[in-house]
């Protein structure tokens, strides 16, 4: 009930989590929600005490990104920082590594510091080549960051990545394995697009494409 009230009815949600912390205050998944609905309401301070004990409870990093922008709520950007490098990147799953990014990009931002902001982005995640699930939410902060840098033109390319991305990962949702999907570039002669829908097919006959997470490939996405 309180994943589905998140987004319509914050208050309401946090509410039902408050309520769950205090019969089961020990278990990590009930501490986390607690953590995402006060979060949802905007009480930060709440939100970092309980995501520190989700995070000892259950031993898991997975929630740093939530925590890194908690402080950026409660405006301490230094201390998101911190916060954020605390935890080596290697040791987090590629999605939160991307969420990471993303908040730890917002507190560069929240310094005045534009540049620092887009080099906090410049992961391997983000490729424009490839839609993971978490590629488009990567490639628009990418965008806004370059509009703060008055690079309009790079701006727009990479809100086009993402709309292509988004179109790509609509296109494969029926899918079971979708989290990585190719966003091929539209090809310029005949003979590239044989050789493109040939590797579509040999897709089909079963091969996958594997990096941090295993998917299958998609049709080419030119319009």
């Amino acid at each position: 009930m309180v994943a589905r009230l998140i987004e319509s009815d914050p208050e309401l949600a946090h509410k039902h989590a408050t309520s769950a912390s205090r019969r089961a205050g020990r278990i990590a998944m009930v501490r986390e929600t607690l953590a995402i609905t006060a979060y949802a309401t905007g009480d930060y301070a709440l939100a970092i005490r309980e995501l520190r004990t989700y995070r000892r409870i259950s031993g898991s990093n997975e929630q740093l990104a939530l925590m890194v922008d908690s402080e950026r709520g409660l405006g301490r950007p230094d201390r998101a920082l911190e916060l954020g490098r605390s935890v080596p990147r290697e040791s987090l799953t590629p999605s939160t590594q991307v969420a990471v990014a993303i908040a730890m990009s917002g507190a560069r931002l929240d310094q005045g510091q534009p540049e620092a902001a887009l080099a906090e982005l410049h992961i391997p995640q983000l490729d424009a080549k490839r839609a993971y699930s978490y590629s488009p939410e990567l490639f628009w902060a990418y965008a806004e960051v370059l509009d703060d840098l008055g690079r309009d033109a790079e701006a727009a390319e990479w809100r086009e990545n993402a709309d292509r991305a988004e179109a790509a990962l609509y296109a494969a949702s029926t899918d079971e394995d979708d989290d990585l999907i190719e966003v091929f570039e539209e090809l310029g002669s005949e003979e590239d697009s044989a050789a493109s829908d040939s590797a579509a097919d040999e897709s089909a006959a079963g091969d996958t494409t594997t990096e941090d997470t295993a998917g299958e490939p998609v049709q080419d996405t030119k319009e």
